[in-house]
């Protein structure tokens, strides 16, 4: 028997914007907007090192993702502006967000628990977790016109089809897609 699969919970770039905005820490919101900035899992984010960094390129390398891959993905302007000023401050060592005693990562608990302070802040009331939005991330490349495979080496996919998963994600109004019915009828225009 199938085990039912059940569509990933998106926000949409307003909510997503709205998370950052009350977050007053820099460290947290760092964190927030680099996950969601390169699609990283909350496992991803924290293992990051500075090292991994590539702002001569534009990208986040990221080490021994799930099923031990490495890969990039990418590092957008306002993220790396926004990792600027938290180095600037934090002065961090060798983990890019280390943890309580600088010698180790941030925890996914803590990460966890960052986000869902700002997701109460902000009123949504989508069950979304961190993850949510690395889904935010797949979901608005695509809407933006991305190729599904772009998409799925950006996330470290081994399978396309773990990441046509956002193809039922996408928001109709986006693709122009005119009913056969609304054709048929003459109803193109309105």
């Amino acid at each position: 028997m199938k085990e039912p699969r059940r569509l990933p919970v998106v926000l949409s770039p307003q909510k997503v914007k709205s998370i950052f905005d009350v977050t007053d820490n820099i460290k947290h919101k760092a964190i927030l907007m680099t996950t969601y900035s390169a699609g990283l899992r909350v496992s991803e984010v924290c293992k990051l090192k500075i090292k991994d960094i590539d702002s001569k390129n534009m990208q986040i390398f990221i080490r021994q993702g799930k099923g031990k891959k490495d890969r990039y993905s990418l590092l957008s302007k306002a993220n790396l502006k926004i990792l600027r000023e938290y180095w600037k401050k934090y002065k961090p060592k060798e983990f890019l967000f280390p943890g309580r005693y600088c010698i180790d990562p941030i925890s996914t608990r803590s990460v966890q628990r960052i986000f869902e302070k700002a997701l109460k802040k902000t009123r949504i009331a989508k069950n979304a977790t961190v993850h949510t939005l690395r889904h935010s991330f797949a979901t608005h490349l695509l809407d933006a016109g991305t190729d599904i495979c772009f998409i799925q080496r950006l996330l470290g996919h081994t399978r396309i089809t773990t990441t046509t998963i956002y193809l039922h994600l996408r928001r109709m109004d986006l693709l122009s897609i005119k009913s056969p019915l609304d054709i048929l009828l003459g109803e193109e225009n309105d």
